[in-house]
């Protein structure tokens, strides 16, 4: 291993070292200093031209009203209905739907057969799964 990083020679210190950055800015000065401008954020709002954005009258707009009581009033109404109903009812819909499966039907018919076996003194599992007298084999011949 030593061999090998010897190969690089005076490379190595340079490798192992940080990676010191400079960066440059490509973009022309604004000013005489080239300090940096600081330009109106609602250039429309300040001139009094065209349409004020709802942000700009309301910091807090929610999107459902331009009144600031009624803005924050539907967004709460919203949230409720959205969120708290829709996960109850949702919920309380899922938790009833039918049984996937069958599978609280096969339970109870597993648990009705082997009360009647139980009550005609029959084993649970007998030794074979058909009537072995019902089961019909070729003959040696017929092989």
């Amino acid at each position: 291993m030593l061999t090998r990083l010897s190969r690089y020679g005076p490379a190595v210190p340079r490798l192992l070292s940080s990676v010191s950055a400079r960066f440059v800015s490509q973009s022309k000065p604004a000013g005489v200093a080239g300090s940096p401008a600081v330009t109106e954020l609602h250039p429309a709002a300040a001139a009094g031209h065209g349409e004020v954005s709802q942000y700009v009258k309301n910091p807090d707009y929610h999107g459902f009203s331009s009144d600031p009581v009624v803005d924050e009033w539907n967004m709460k109404v919203a949230f409720f209905l959205g969120i708290s109903v829709a996960l109850v009812i949702g919920g309380t819909f899922i938790h009833y739907l039918p049984d996937h499966g069958m599978r609280e039907w096969a339970r109870r018919e597993a648990e009705r057969v082997i009360l009647q076996k139980e009550k005609e003194g029959l084993p649970l599992i007998e030794e074979n799964y058909y009537d072995p007298n019902k089961i019909v084999l070729p003959t040696a011949g017929e092989e």
